[in-house]
């Protein structure tokens, strides 16, 4: 079955690369209208539009700086006249071992926090008063396997950010289902990414494939068709629950 999105419009942070440009990708392909929020990346972010010149648009902003999270979903906002749906992609993995200086240490935290797991909040906070305007949407967040099992040292406060935005997800989905709001996390495994070579070249390719019942590692397209289908509304009675794609390298 195809998943048709004609009608429905979405804001994906971190598209330029990565799983946000493959989920982007994905949902224009679909029929959906796309924000796609890109930091640094202009010139990947413009291949998006280039490639659905309809469907896509994109929005650049430092998910550091709150007030740039709101000003990003007002703008999608504005150009669209509605939003169904948000999925906050956009994340920071700072390796981070214990040797640092304490004011690295401190920089990395917070911006591992403020873009991992704040703007995803903030986003999320005005989503929900859009949503609520307009009798109900899904709200999608890319956490990570690491959110249950835990990262090695160096990453372990990614871990912890991950594990924030797990419990700010159920949250939505609890007290907001009867809003018609609902609220799903994808956690991925190890995906071959940009974000992911600092880890290869760290701990070699054999390391990151150590556990997975795959013959691969999973790439950014093996994400993409599952925000479809929870953007969808064929899943809604799953709101809450993590949908696990890591060629189970963790199950629980």
């Amino acid at each position: 079955m195809r998943i048709d999105l004609t009608d429905q419009t979405i804001l994906v942070t971190g598209a330029s690369r990565g799983i946000g440009r493959a989920v982007a990708l994905q949902l224009a392909e679909s029929g959906a209208k796309v924000a796609a929020h890109y930091f640094r990346n202009r010139e990947l972010a413009q291949e998006l539009v280039a490639a659905h010149p309809d469907r896509i648009s994109i929005h650049q902003a430092d998910l550091v700086d709150p007030a740039a999270c709101i000003s990003l979903f007002d703008a999608a906002l504005e150009r669209y006249g509605r939003i169904d749906a948000i999925v906050n992609n956009a994340g920071v993995a700072i390796a981070m071992p214990a040797r640092m200086e304490l004011s690295e240490w401190a920089d990395a935290w917070y911006r591992t926090m403020a873009v991992n797991l704040r703007a995803a909040e903030l986003l999320c906070r005005r989503a929900i008063l859009h949503f609520r305007k307009v009798g109900g949407g899904r709200i999608i967040n890319i956490a990570s396997r690491a959110a249950f099992r835990g990262d090695t040292p160096e990453y372990m406060t990614y871990a912890a950010s991950k594990g924030g935005l797990v419990a700010l997800t159920r949250s939505i989905a609890r007290g907001l289902g009867r809003e018609g709001i609902r609220a799903f996390v994808i956690a991925p495994g190890f995906v071959r990414t940009d974000m992911a070579q600092e880890f290869i070249d760290t701990y070699g390719e054999e390391y990151a494939m150590r556990g997975i019942a795959a013959e691969r590692l999973t790439e950014p397209a093996d994400i993409a068709p599952t925000v479809a289908f929870l953007v969808s509304g064929l899943a809604d009675h799953a709101t809450g629950a993590t949908i696990d794609i890591n060629a189970a390298s963790y199950v629980h």
